[in-house]
Formats: structure tokens, C-alpha cells, sequence
């Protein structure tokens, strides 16, 4: 009986952090796409335009928290944005960034400028990515199996990619790992 009531009592622990995760997740607003085609965990979606604040990143350092002030008031308009999803993260090692999307409608040009040096805003022009969705924490192994599975995907599909993986992370650090919302994107050769 003991056993049955711990189970009970875990499972219904599990539901509850799955629901908080996905209400938690769905208060933000995301990046705008359409889903063209799903095959399972992969998807190849259509992206407007996107407007990004971009920042590099350098081991551990302060990217989010530079990218988190920008939206918090810290640029020329010391105008606040709501966080959005998901925190873009491409390049390697000597190059990787770190970005925010900026909200849906707004353009490079309404874009207030960063008041940080290590700031920038740019336009990432839409187009059509393969997608693959995962789970678990943030490091390489993960992104190394997924970047391999999606372009396992792709072969088979007779899609070529161009340019390099861009990882997008949709929920906070806190978020147990199996229940992380995770992706990696290839732009998809015209």
C-alpha cells in the first residue's frame, strides 16, 4: 500500500512539473514559423524574418545577462521588451552568439540601439529550416547527437543544408532536464 501511494504520489509530482514547465514555456512569446512537413521529432518550417539582439558568447560569461538587460530597459529607448523564446545560440567555440528574438512586427530600424558594446541587432533572413526537437540539458553530447540525427534526417529526405547549426533553448535553467523544450535548426539550400 505504501508502495502504490509512493507511486501515485511521484507520478502526480511528475504531471504537475510537466504542466508548470509547458504553462511556464507558453507565457512567452516565440519566434513566428509554419510548420510545412513533420516527420515525427522533425519538422521543416517556413521563418519570417527574424529581428535579433545578438551578443558573443566566451565560456562562462555574461551573455544572457547582457542579452536580459537590453530587454530590461538597458539600450538607447530604455524601452523594455517581454522575453521571448527561444534564447538562439550558433557558432562554434572562438565564435559562438547568443540571442533574443525580438518581438513579432518589430524591425531592425525600431530596434533601440544597445547602450553595451558587445551588443548588436541584426536581421536573420527567413527562409526554410529543418528542424529537429530534443530533449535534456544543454551540452555538447546533446547537441552534437541531435545535429547528427538531423542531418541523418536530411540525407534520407535529399535535403541539403547551408551554414551551421543554430540551437534554440525555450525554458529556463531550472527546468529538470527531461522536460526541456530544445532545438536544433539547418537553413535548408534553395
Amino acid at each position: 500500500m505504501k508502495i502504490v501511494f509512493i507511486c501515485l504520489a511521484l507520478v502526480t509530482l511528475a504531471g504537475l512539473i510537466s504542466a508548470g514547465c509547458a504553462a511556464m514555456r507558453a507565457g512567452y512569446d516565440s519566434a513566428p514559423y509554419r510548420v510545412v512537413r513533420r516527420d515525427g521529432s522533425f519538422e521543416l518550417r517556413d521563418y519570417p524574418t527574424l529581428v535579433l539582439v545578438e551578443t558573443p558568447m566566451r565560456g562562462a560569461d555574461d551573455s544572457f545577462l547582457r542579452l536580459f538587460r537590453f530587454i530590461g530597459g538597458k539600450n538607447s529607448a530604455q524601452q523594455k521588451f517581454s522575453m521571448t523564446t527561444p534564447v538562439f545560440m550558433a557558432g562554434e567555440a572562438t565564435n559562438a552568439t547568443m540571442a533574443f528574438v525580438m518581438p513579432k512586427g518589430m524591425s531592425a530600424r525600431q530596434t533601440p540601439a544597445p547602450n553595451e558594446p558587445n551588443l548588436s541587432v541584426r536581421e536573420v533572413g527567413g527562409g526554410r529550416f529543418a528542424v529537429l526537437r530534443f530533449r535534456g540539458g544543454r551540452n555538447g553530447k546533446n547537441e552534437t547527437r541531435a545535429q547528427a540525427d538531423l542531418r541523418t534526417w536530411l540525407n534520407g529526405e535529399k535535403l541539403k543544408s547551408e551554414g551551421g547549426p543554430i540551437f534554440g533553448y525555450f525554458d529556463p535553467p531550472w527546468t529538470p532536464s527531461f522536460l526541456r523544450r530544445n532545438e536544433v535548426m539547418l537553413r535548408i539550400s534553395p
